[in-house]
């Protein structure tokens, strides 16, 4: 919170500012309006209380306009900081994030625009207290009896809000902690709509995305009925108040101990104090502020990747593995690997569902560590890489590409370096994704979203994006999923021919591919079967069995 108020930079002294002197003339006006009336009765000049009560109006006007501008400026530069700050935070924490996307969606838009709020809500709460308090001098000023009527009913008031204050923090926690487990199954649900729609679970998934909206009306009753609560409580009490001190006031009046401009000022100061009675709405706000801070802190305190410091050594792309273990959940996905792949050769990965093919890739290209082990690239542990130097020497396939960027040759050029417009073309060209986009109406300048494209021609331009960056070691994980067999035939082309000299490390689903590897690495359980050529480990019966799945036609020959 504190991090948060302070981006409002030297808006947050000119906010304090017009607030402490709107505080000061709300606490002075009563006392002014009462000289100008006894002034009108004949007690004084009456022009000059006229006209000073004129200018005490017309700068808490102007002060109160300018008030509001701080406090908005402030709210949107402190909600900017914080969402970016927590954007570029998960983009390095990434895929290894523990709370849902949808759920960082609502931390992102609604907790952030609550936390923002957080400085302005503090210094005017501290300076809605002030004209209170004054309030209360101003009466003990004019009748002792007055202020000592009102304060002795405030004890009451501050238990009452400290109450309220304690409940109202823990509703409203469990509130938004109820709302992002309602938006991260959203997204899972809008995500996956073209599985739902097939499967016919609409009403289904429907009513599982909105099984805790009764929780969320139950907390959100609950605070209702704690603001009903307070509300009542404190009119009652600030009513009594005002009703006890209002009688003194009159009987002091008619004793003449008080003039008619202080029986005014003295109601007016009655209803300021009672302003007292505001803490529990900054209570309110405060709460909310404080949970939503503490949503998007988790965010901010999810652990990122840390790199090191070295450049990439000189090489030729040696990757090693050593003892290497790596869990999901309860089990183990990889288990003691220990592999050398040397730098320039292409390597599969094969195994059946579960073996382990995906985790190796992701470690392999630092997507994620390993639990046990180190990764090596030409001797150099991963972790003592530099983020660039990482990047620009590792690029990654996907199955299942994400498109970035305006045009689809921004798709392309996605990445740490910006290639030319040449590399683009020629990537595209090996990916043979250059044949639909030419076919375009603005060809590489077509706008992403107005480029609609097949599974396969997006996986194209993934693998286009992965050609044009590639450095000494390229991963693609199944990669081949989408293409038709004539594309995953020129892709292979390009594996052996064009990027010859790097490692490419692949995950294959498909005999032709593991054929087409200089050694395949055979995955079971999490642990090394074997590695060795494709043609060496096609005699072993349960190795072909690994690709049973497969058209007939896919035998050890492809």
């Amino acid at each position: 919170m504190l991090r948060v108020s302070r981006r409002g930079g030297g808006w947050l002294a000119l906010f304090a500012l017009t607030s402490l002197a709107i505080a000061a003339m709300e606490t002075l006006f009563p006392a002014v309006l009462g000289r100008t009336v006894d002034a009108l009765f004949g007690h004084g000049s009456a022009r000059t209380w006229v006209v000073l009560t004129g200018l005490l109006v017309l700068v808490l006007v102007g002060c109160d306009a300018l008030d509001d501008v701080a406090s908005g400026t402030i709210t949107a530069r402190s909600t900017a900081w914080l969402r970016v700050s927590l954007v570029g935070r998960m983009l390095l924490v990434g895929p290894r994030s523990r709370i849902a996307p949808g759920d960082v969606a609502t931390r992102l838009v609604g907790n952030s625009a609550d936390t923002g709020r957080v400085a302005s809500d503090v210094i005017r709460a501290i300076t809605n207290l002030l004209p209170g308090v004054g309030a209360i001098v101003a009466l003990a000023l004019i009748d002792p009896r007055l202020a000592i009527a009102f304060v002795v009913g405030m004890p009451i008031l501050v238990v009452l809000v400290r109450s309220f204050a304690r409940d109202l923090t823990a509703i409203v926690e469990r509130y938004m902690n109820v709302q992002g487990r309602i938006s991260a199954r959203l997204v899972d649900a809008l995500s996956g709509a073209r599985t739902i729609a097939s499967a016919g679970t609409a009403e289904r998934e429907a009513r599982r995305v909105l099984e805790p909206v009764p929780e969320l009306h139950e907390y959100g009753v609950r605070h209702w009925r704690a603001e009903m609560k307070i509300s009542a409580q404190d009119g009652i009490l600030v009513a009594l108040l005002e009703v006890i001190v209002l009688s003194i006031g009159g009987i002091e009046l008619t004793h003449g101990r008080i003039s008619p401009g202080e029986m005014l000022a003295a109601g007016e100061y009655v209803l300021l104090a009672t302003s007292l009675r505001s803490a529990y709405s900054s209570v309110a706000r405060l709460a909310r502020s404080r949970a939503a801070a503490a949503r998007a802190d988790e965010l901010l305190n999810e652990p990122a990747v840390p790199y090191g410091s070295l450049d990439a050594p000189p090489g030729d792309g040696t990757l090693q593995l050593r003892c290497v273990r790596a869990r999901i959940g309860d089990r183990d996905a990889l288990h003691h690997v220990e592999v050398d792949i040397p730098g320039g050769t292409l390597a599969a990965i094969v195994g059946r569902t579960g073996a382990g093919k995906s985790t190796f890739a992701q470690i392999a290209g630092r997507l994620r560590d390993p639990d046990e082990g180190e990764v090596l690239l030409d001797g150099v542990s991963l972790r003592h890489l530099s983020r660039d130097a990482l990047r620009r020497e590792i690029a990654y396939g996907f199955d299942r590409p994400s498109l970035f960027g305006d045009t689809m040759h921004d798709a392309i050029a996605f990445g740490l370096e910006q290639p030319s417009e040449d590399a683009v073309h020629d990537a595209a060209r090996a990916a043979r994704a250059d044949e639909f986009i030419t076919k375009m109406p603005d060809g590489y300048a077509t706008a992403l979203h107005e480029a609609p494209m097949s599974g396969g021609e997006v996986q194209r331009v993934g693998l286009a994006r992965t050609f044009a960056h590639a450095g000494r070691l390229v991963i693609l994980d199944d990669v081949a999923a989408s293409l038709d067999t004539v594309t995953e035939h020129h892709i292979g082309r390009v594996l052996t021919e064009e990027l010859a000299g790097r490692t490419r490390l692949i995950v294959a689903q498909r005999v032709s591919t593991a054929a087409r590897a200089d050694l395949v690495i055979w995955l079971e359980d999490g642990r090394v079967r074997a590695v060795a050529p494709h043609r060496e480990l096609w005699t072993d019966p349960e190795y072909r069995a690994v690709f049973e799945h497969l058209a007939p036609a896919q035998d050890g020959s492809a």
